[in-house]
């Protein structure tokens, strides 16, 4: 007998994931409509860009501190 959880579960999974990507290609294709100006483009691509450095940072600080708070030996040969 098929365990019909997983079947429910899978069929789910692909719902949400087809919902997903139906929503996100209208959003990406509705936002290329509004950012006709090629200005605001790069401008949103620059704070994408200092945002994700800055989250990059974020976490390779967090990750070094707690590395360091529990007496890993972080330097190099």
């Amino acid at each position: 007998m098929v365990d019909w959880v997983l079947v429910v579960f899978v069929l789910f999974k692909g719902a949400v994931f087809a919902a997903g990507m139906y929503f996100a290609i209208k959003w990406h294709f509705d936002r290329e409509k509004q950012w006709a100006d090629r200005g605001a483009l790069l401008r949103m691509g620059a704070k994408f860009a200092v945002a994700f450095v800055l989250l990059l940072v974020a976490v390779l600080a967090l990750t070094f501190g707690v590395a360091r708070a529990l007496g890993m030996d972080l330097s190099l040969p």
